[in-house]
């Protein structure tokens, strides 16, 4: 490919504008040197390409100048930086990625399977990738999402969480979520699965079964919609991958436990922190409730993942999702599949968002212990980040989990109940 066929391909791409002023604080010189470096052949890493990611990115870059050789230049530098971060981050991730399109499709399931069973086993987290959700679903999600956070808290208070009563569905501003005790520093949206008053949950006045609050954005609430059918089709996928890897039947969960599960879906905004340093988290340690969890991230990264040797980074992979293993898996396996803690801190200087998806078992299910062979169960309550046993519970799903989110709203807590 000729230079100018170079220019052409990111002009047309990325829009990148020539003759207007330089926005969105890209490190020019930065993108110079990155230019030089690929020029000379090299591949080497750069200290801070958080301007150049944004460069990537936005599709409404500007330029100041038309010179031909700095172009070109940016051309090639926007070229190597892709290869770069690319290679990079699934280098640095020691968070296998697994290509799930057999799980969708429904052959050759024995190599997924395996590397399920080995992720689980290892660290409780794996990105999933080929896994059929579309990007144009995930994109309008992430820019109403964008628009909704970006009004004023009046307006988003509206669908504030009060509002939605028993159904535990709505708005809460920064600081109104809690982790071991401590407020987190983010807002978010509570969804769950659309019920209206008809439904025998909802006549009942079972805790969280309702109807959604959704707000006055165009799409919002189809998207949402959508979007929680998509994934609980993959939550489905999944799960039966991880049964595969207990070498049991695809529909052993299905059949037990989720032929009509509890779907939960948080959209959480973390704004920029004023202080890097600090000890203040956007969520702190914690693991999650559930059977699993499919989260879809940003590329701001910010997930850290705590293994035997410690924290490590869970950077943002193109059209990836990923996955954690919750309580009830870590339960019903006696702890041979470990729900693993994890945490979030912003470093950007952006507003980051997060949309995790909770694939859970039914709310009236009893969960007891798979027959393993050769298993014993491994209770890690010592370890736990709140030294609770999620072996030594009793009683059902909807009794585990709303004894965990009371703890995460106390005052809607003492509103609701």
């Amino acid at each position: 490919m000729s230079e100018i066929s170079i220019i052409l391909y990111y002009l047309l791409n990325i829009k990148i504008m020539i003759g207007y002023q330089l926005r969105n604080d890209l490190d020019i010189d930065a993108v110079i040197e990155l230019y030089r470096a690929s020029t000379l052949g090299e591949r080497r890493p750069i200290d801070n390409y958080e301007p150049m990611t944004r460069m990537i990115c936005n599709a409404n870059l500007i330029l100041t100048a038309c010179d031909t050789e700095l172009l070109v230049g940016i051309s090639r530098a926007i070229s190597d930086f892709s290869y770069m971060t690319t290679r990079s981050t699934v280098e640095i991730s020691q968070i296998p990625v697994i290509d799930i399109s057999s799980l969708v499709s429904g052959n050759r399931l024995d190599t997924v399977a395996n590397q399920i069973r080995q992720a689980c086993r290892d660290t409780g987290f794996f990105y999933i990738v080929e896994h059929g959700v579309d990007q144009g679903l995930q994109n309008r999600l992430e820019q109403l999402s964008r628009q909704f956070f970006a009004l004023d808290l009046e307006t988003k208070m509206q669908i504030r969480m009060a509002l939605g009563g028993r159904a535990w569905r709505g708005y809460f501003p920064v600081g109104g979520e809690l982790t071991n005790s401590k407020p987190d520093l983010k807002e978010g949206i509570y969804f769950g699965s659309e019920l209206n008053q008809t439904h025998p949950a909802v006549q009942a006045g079972i805790p969280m079964f309702g109807a959604n609050l959704f707000p006055q954005i165009p799409q919002f609430r189809e998207t949402v919609l959508e979007y929680l059918a998509v994934m609980t089709q993959l939550g489905h996928a999944v799960m039966a991958g991880i049964a595969l890897s207990l070498n049991l039947e695809a529909s052993y969960f299905r059949d037990r436990y989720t032929t009509d599960p509890l779907i939960l879906f948080r959209i959480f905004n973390y704004p920029p922190q004023s202080n890097l340093q600090g000890q203040s988290w956007g969520v702190g340690e914690h693991t999650d409730y559930g059977l699993l969890t499919i989260l879809k991230q940003d590329d701001l990264g910010g997930l850290q993942v705590k293994t035997r040797s410690g924290w490590i980074d869970a950077p943002p992979i193109a059209n990836s999702f990923v996955c954690n293993i919750g309580d009830m898996l870590d339960r019903l396996t006696g702890g041979l599949y470990r729900s693993t803690p994890h945490r979030v801190k912003n470093v950007s200087a952006r507003s980051r968002l997060s949309f995790p998806f909770f694939f859970d078992p039914n709310f009236n299910a009893e969960l007891h212990p798979i027959e393993i062979k050769g298993a014993i169960v491994d209770d890690n309550k010592n370890e736990r980040w709140d030294k609770a046993s999620v072996h030594e519970f009793r009683g059902t799903y909807g009794d585990y989990v709303l004894n965990k989110v009371a703890k995460v709203f106390p005052q809607l807590r003492q509103e609701v109940f």
